[in-house]
């Protein structure tokens, strides 16, 4: 297999941020504890809420403009409204939460992202 490009392609792919040939995933959103290939060990992965809260900014405001025009120019019946969007909703927020999710821990590797520490003024 090829390489994956760093790190934005790595991530999106779901590979390991430093060879791009190891899965990081071990699930759905599982990390693996270490790449098989290189043997990274994954631990220093901490994507946080973000992946979620981009989802869930992104896909709602899609969504929700979506809805707002198809109720303003069909003014369809609710069954409609909820036929069209619950799917929607599911296909918005789960699609592009993995992606992302192994986009920001290759961003976070790339940049060797860690922890503020905070430091006492006579040690700067």
């Amino acid at each position: 297999m090829s390489e994956a490009p760093l790190p934005i392609g790595r991530g999106l792919l779901g590979r390991c941020p430093r060879c791009g040939e190891g899965k990081l995933f071990d699930g759905f959103l599982t990390l693996r504890p270490s790449c098989e290939k290189c043997g990274l060990d994954y631990s220093f992965a901490d994507a946080g809420d973000g992946p979620a809260v981009f989802v869930i900014l992104i896909g709602g405001a899609l969504v929700v403009l979506a809805a707002l025009f198809t109720e303003v120019v069909y003014q369809p019946p609710y069954w409609v409204h909820a036929a069209l969007w619950l799917p929607l909703i599911l296909i918005v927020t789960l699609a592009p939460l993995r992606m992302l999710k192994g986009l920001l821990i290759a961003l976070q590797y790339h940049h060797k992202a860690a922890p503020g520490q905070l430091q006492r003024k006579g040690d700067a």
